[in-house]
């Protein structure tokens, strides 16, 4: 019996029912007769909503979220991402037994009624009367729709959801105009394709496709006649009725479906007394959403797609622009990440570097010619757990990476570009002694000068007391040696090299500008792995820098309609001339075959590179190409706390490592991998005359590659200590026994920031 208050009077939530249910009656009936008489009856009781006439004439329609799909460039999924996971499909993809049920169990007399059902606001008037409280409701499927609308356009804000669904007559109101217009406008058909389109099924399913792949992982127009009845009675309650969770009380309003389909002449009561039989058959299929779900280890490829999109203007003028296109999903976004590259890059890193050693290693891969990013990986996949991270390894802090790493020597070939480019000749020999204090002063940018301290004046050593020079380009770069590459930088200036650096794209990591020092000869500015490997494709393209790009195409689907956006072009220009590229090029190919990159040879195939190492080993690289593919390789510690001295890499041990020792192999296994079946292309290289000849041994780099030990620059860019390592004899790791005047240059500090914490990476 329904409850009275003392007296004999309704109680409050009576009232409420009835009232609710006599307005919207009302504004059912003045829907045929006089629409501006509504707020003159008390519908719109003052403060709750305007006027009806004053509502918008026409009901915005947002396009509905779906998922956007990011492929390879062969046309392979790498991932689908999503704030709402839909897929818009016309309703002959949609199977008729779920638009049936749909019909029967929300609105059976849709096809009938207008945008009100008069009959059943009067049943449902009487119900809740009947009842004391609100027990049915009478809103129709045009309704819904049009309440399903309000909430996509509100989006993932909490506070504009819960404005459309609050149960208040001013929103009844709203509905009801909006759902005249969508009845005129629309038609019958078309509001039941869009409400099943728009609809929540749970499980983070949007829509029917969503929802039939989900639950069943098959397409909404093979939906069966039970598993049709399962989805149309998740709608009322997706969190009751959530099969996955509660099959119990899912089988139940699943069979209530089918009864009501029977009642109704949809199916016969023999259709649905078997159907009710039938297990639920579920086949269920978890939400794939995000760059963590990539495949191919992408995972920070994908993320660096999606920091493109959301940061470049030619994807919205604004962030909120760029963001609500992303957020509306539709996209399907082509990519350049090449397959077979990227296979090869994980392959390599597996192989090489564990994902819970103490260090990690990051590499990209980058098309000469045309800035595309080939492949991008690191040994920490990306996620939340233990020995996972989602920070980008491979690119600069403004794209979700890091605050970068010191690249050593891997950066004295940009010294050698701007030298050559100023005038320099290929076989310019230097005294290079083996310990030096900084030539001073050097000219910087701007007229302005570097001076070294003259009382306490800071100095350099070559990595061991044997490399004593003098030497020309050629030896000076294979062996690395950095008194050369100072006496250069302070022979041609400072201000030519950071402007070189400019050119091939070569930036801090963290946004800050290059400081006018020569320690930067040496590598001390922190760079990320995809700079650098854009950096060496200048070289492979003769002289050509393109910007990197990480984006082919990208077309949108909004409704039944696919366009498509523009996107990043890579801007090509001319950093230095080719006979400049070309003599580095030969420069690197002996580091290659004769130097301190031999692990990272390729065999038959040319290829060019330079390893480095850094201050206190924190950091190894090495930084090659072919000419079709240019490639960088970073290991380290990223927080920059561990030294690589003493530890164990991919189950091998290390007494100290160098550039030529681990990321070498990395890139020599990464590189043969990338480029099988691909033509086998040499460079085009220039003669370097011989410089006064000297009694040098066999090349080896002084036996510091005997035994596997060898590299370049095992300590401050190649100061000291590179010639010994685990697995083979050599001198002990030396202390610097140097001075080093205040803000002499940048380097990174134990936390992994930048402050004065560096030496002369």
């Amino acid at each position: 019996m329904p409850n009275k208050r003392s007296g004999g009077g309704l109680s409050p939530t009576q009232q409420a029912a009835k009232f609710l249910g006599v307005s919207v009656l009302a504004g059912a009936v003045l829907a045929g007769i006089a629409l501006p008489a509504v707020g003159a009856l008390g519908l719109a009781a003052k403060g709750s909503v305007e006027s009806f006439d004053e509502l918008p004439a026409n009901m915005k329609t947002p396009p509905l979220s779906q998922r956007t799909t990011i492929l390879d460039a062969d046309g392979g999924q790498i991932a689908t991402v999503y704030s709402r996971d839909r897929t818009v499909v016309p309703l002959k993809d949609i199977s008729p037994y779920l638009q049936k049920a749909i019909v029967a169990i929300e609105d059976s007399r849709f096809y009938q009624h207008g945008a009100v059902d008069l009959k059943g606001v009067l049943r449902a008037l009487n119900k809740n009367a009947q009842t004391g409280g609100v027990s049915e409701g009478a809103s129709t499927l045009t309704q819904q729709y049009v309440k399903n609308v309000f909430v996509e356009e509100a989006g993932n804000d909490p506070t504009k959801v819960a404005q459309a669904t609050q149960q208040t007559i001013g929103r009844k109101i709203r509905e009801l105009k909006y759902a005249i217009q969508v009845e005129e406008e629309l038609g019958k058909k078309k509001i039941l394709e869009n409400y099943l389109n728009i609809t929540f099924f749970g499980q983070q399913a949007y829509g029917v496709e969503a929802a039939a792949q989900r639950y069943f992982s098959e397409s909404a127009k093979d939906l069966s006649l039970e598993q049709s009845a399962l989805l149309a009675g998740i709608v009322q309650s997706p969190s009751r009725y959530d099969p996955v969770n509660d099959e119990t009380e899912a089988t139940k309003r699943r069979n209530t479906v089918l009864q009501r389909m029977a009642a109704v002449g949809d199916i016969s009561r023999a259709q649905a007394a078997d159907a009710m039989k039938a297990p639920l058959g579920l086949k269920v299929s978890k939400p794939k959403n995000g760059c963590i779900t990539a495949v191919k280890g992408a995972g920070f490829f994908c993320d660096y797609v999606r920091e493109v999109f959301l940061t470049d203007p030619v994807f919205g003028k604004t962030k909120e622009k760029r963001a609500k296109i992303w957020n509306q999903g539709g996209l399907t976004i082509r990519t350049t990440m090449d397959p077979q590259a990227q296979n090869a890059a994980q392959r390599s890193i597996k192989e090489h570097v564990y994902k819970s050693d103490e260090v990690a290693t990051a590499v990209s891969l980058v098309q000469p010619g045309t800035g595309k990013i080939l492949a991008m990986g690191q040994s920490r996949p990306y996620g939340f757990k233990k020995n996972e991270t989602q920070i980008n390894l491979s690119v600069d802090q403004s794209m979700g990476g890091g605050m970068g790493y010191q690249p050593g020597s891997t950066f004295k070939p940009i010294v050698a570009a701007a030298a050559l480019e100023d005038g320099m000749p290929a076989n310019k020999v230097y005294s290079s002694p083996y310990q030096m204090a900084y030539p001073s002063p050097v000219s910087a940018c701007d007229g302005k000068q570097w001076m070294n301290d003259r009382g306490n004046p800071a100095k350099l050593e070559n990595e061991n007391s044997s490399e004593v020079g003098p030497y020309d380009m050629r030896e000076a770069t294979a062996k690395s040696v950095n008194t050369y590459y100072v006496q250069m930088i302070s022979d041609i200036g400072i201000c030519p090299v950071t402007t070189m650096a400019k050119k091939m794209g070569v930036v801090r990591a963290d946004g800050d500008k290059m400081p006018q020092v020569p320690s930067i000869a040496l590598g001390t500015q922190e760079m990320s792995p995809l700079t650098m490997a854009n950096a060496y494709a200048t070289f492979a393209s003769r002289g050509m820098h393109c910007t990197p790009v990480a984006i082919e195409s990208v077309s949108r689907r909004v409704g039944d309609k696919t366009s498509s956006l523009q996107v990043p072009k890579s801007t090509c220009s001319r950093a230095m001339s080719e006979n400049t590229a070309d003599t580095i090029n030969a420069l690197l190919k002996g580091v290659v075959e004769d130097g301190t990159g031999k692990k990272a040879g390729l065999g038959s195939r040319p290829s060019a590179g330079k390893t480095g190492t850094t201050d206190e080993r924190y950091a190894a690289w090495f930084v090659g190409y072919t000419p079709n593919m240019a490639g960088a390789v970073w290991v380290g510690d990223p927080a920059h706390k561990r030294k690589m001295v003493g530890i164990t890499i991919g189950g091998r041990s290390y007494g100290k490592v160098f550039g030529g020792e681990v990321p070498g192999p990395i890139w020599g296994d990464m590189m043969s991998g990338a480029l099988e079946g691909k033509p086998v292309e040499d460079f085009n290289t220039v003669h370097i005359p011989d410089s006064k000849p000297r009694d040098r041994g066999d090349g080896d780099d002084d036996g510091r590659d005997d035994g596997g030990n060898g590299d370049d620059d095992g300590f401050i860019g190649g100061l000291v200590g590179g010639n010994n390592n685990g697995g083979g004899g050599g001198e002990p790791f030396p202390t610097p026994s140097f001075s080093i005047p205040e803000g002499f240059f940048r380097g990174q500090t134990n936390g992994g920031g930048n402050g004065n914490g560096g030496r002369f990476g």
